[in-house]
């Protein structure tokens, strides 16, 4: 995969609909934010917020500093944007948090709630680390949460029922996880997106997350610095296979390509 330039990422991204236009109509993330402030757990993805974004007005204000939504308050229905610039960004401190944890070989979980579209961009940033010398993360067998399993695939945790993999926002698997693990086998940073990331910043563990633009939480958990680095992107574009370009400039930022 070549490296590309950061104004050919933008391109792609873009022309991916990963950023810029992008697939999530302006109505639901507007609802997404207001549930959010109403105290809807659900939207708060393993965060507790408790009585800090109670206006709808300020979530949208931090989602469109932080994630490029349109910033009027007035503009309710229709498309609504990511800054591919805030993306890149995004990766960029990426890079700089996966520089810091193959320098110090430390100890990392992946997760993923979007197993459709997301577990290969986890799957391929784990090998390199791994190649780094850092401990990735083998979770414990027979984990329960949400009346499923959590299993691993790939060197990445989801959520399984029913013999599928879920797409879930819940943080109750990364709970299961950390439980498991125990103070002793504790991560020193979890690479996750939706309530796995939540909720591993929650209890204090360096968390990076993935996050879309109708998934204000992550945002205002790195606004609160809770979450490390929270990266704005569609989570779940046509092809996965769109994601391997910024997967691949993400590890080449942080040297972590031969």
């Amino acid at each position: 995969m070549p490296i590309l330039s950061r104004a050919a990422l933008v391109e792609h991204l873009v022309r991916t609909r990963i950023a810029g236009d992008v697939a999530t109509p302006r109505d639901n993330n507007l609802s997404h934010y207001r549930k959010l402030a109403n105290g809807d757990r659900h939207y708060w993805l393993g965060l507790e917020l408790g009585d800090r974004w109670t206006d709808e007005q300020d979530v949208l204000a931090v989602m469109a500093e932080r994630c490029g939504v349109v910033d009027d308050p007035a503009h309710r229905v229709g498309q609504d944007t990511i800054d591919p610039e805030l993306t890149v960004d995004g990766l960029d401190r990426m890079a700089a948090r996966l520089r810091k944890a193959a320098a110090g070989r430390e100890r990392v979980l992946f997760a993923t709630g979007h197993p459709g579209s997301l577990i290969d961009v986890h799957s391929r940033v784990a090998a390199a680390l791994r190649a780094q010398g850092c401990d990735i993360v083998r979770i414990p067998g027979g984990l329960v949460a949400d009346e499923g399993y959590v299993v691993q695939f790939a060197d990445v945790a989801v959520f399984e029922r029913g013999a599928s993999l879920w797409h879930t926002h819940s943080p109750e698997p990364m709970n299961a996880v950390l439980d498991a693990l125990g103070e002793d086998g504790r991560p020193d940073l979890v690479i996750a997106d939706h309530g796995w990331a939540g909720r591993a910043g929650q209890r204090g563990v360096d968390s990076v997350g993935y996050a879309d633009c109708n998934d204000p939480a992550l945002f205002l958990g790195e606004a609160e610095g809770t979450m490390q680095v929270t990266i704005p992107l569609d989570d779940h574009v046509l092809d996965p296979r769109f994601y391997e370009p910024l997967t691949a400039y993400t590890l080449a930022a942080a040297g972590l390509t031969a």
